[in-house]
């Protein structure tokens, strides 16, 4: 790939992005963790890579609009066309489009090739560490949900078994279970050179949730009395 076909990949890429909880920033951010993981595998086309981490995120905003659309899916389409329209093969716009719809991986498409594997679990790598915490905060904050959630009686959750959105719930069902399973052992390190600071950051937030809340009530009853 030369600096021209890179440029006219990222510029498609840049119109299409909206949501700043996956903009541009995250786009690069995984395309450097691809870069990183492909060094350690064999086989890699690159022009394949590059631009599937450029394409895989331009679905949201179908997606933002309307929860049931699968960014994924519509993402994949939306690249297959763009590469087509602009005179590429489609042997290559079929390996840039399977790689997109993998990527966010459903039992019915999971990741077959190398570069689809490495962009999946590149991808994974940016909801994992302190990275993932703030992502995770900036898009909760998008969509007006809380930090956390009240037990029935007046306790802070600890978001585990909480049915209601909130920081709190997605780390419990989604941030603290992302550390394995990943397709390459590249990602696998770098996954768990991140958990410790997910980990202290969740553990750290709800102590002073819970603490504020348990003196707090104290001395408010005292005071009421």
């Amino acid at each position: 790939m030369n600096q021209v076909t890179y440029s006219l990949i990222g510029n498609y890429m840049n119109s299409c992005m909206e949501d700043s909880a996956h903009d541009n920033s995250h786009i690069y951010r995984v395309l450097y963790n691809a870069l990183r993981i492909a060094k350690k595998e064999e086989d890699v086309d690159y022009d394949v890579l590059i631009c599937a981490c450029l394409l895989h995120d331009i679905g949201r905003k179908e997606q933002f609009a309307n929860p049931e659309v699968c960014h994924a899916i519509v993402g994949s389409e939306k690249a297959y066309t763009f590469l087509i329209d602009n005179g590429f093969k489609v042997q290559y716009a079929d390996q840039v489009r399977h790689c997109i719809k993998a990527h966010r991986y459903r039992k019915n498409s999971p990741p077959e090739t190398i570069e689809a594997k490495i962009l999946y679990d590149a991808d994974k790598l940016d909801v994992a560490g302190a990275m993932g915490i703030a992502r995770t905060l900036i898009y909760k904050g998008i969509v007006s949900e809380p930090l956390y959630s009240l037990l029935p009686d007046g306790s802070v959750s600890n978001g585990e078994n909480d049915e209601k959105p909130s920081f709190f719930q997605e780390y419990k069902y989604k941030l603290e279970n992302i550390y394995s399973n990943f397709y390459t052992a590249e990602a696998e390190v770098i996954a768990k050179e991140r958990q410790a600071a997910a980990v202290a950051f969740y553990n750290s937030l709800f102590e002073e949730v819970k603490d504020s809340y348990e003196n707090g009530k104290e001395e408010l009853g005292r005071i009421l009395e």
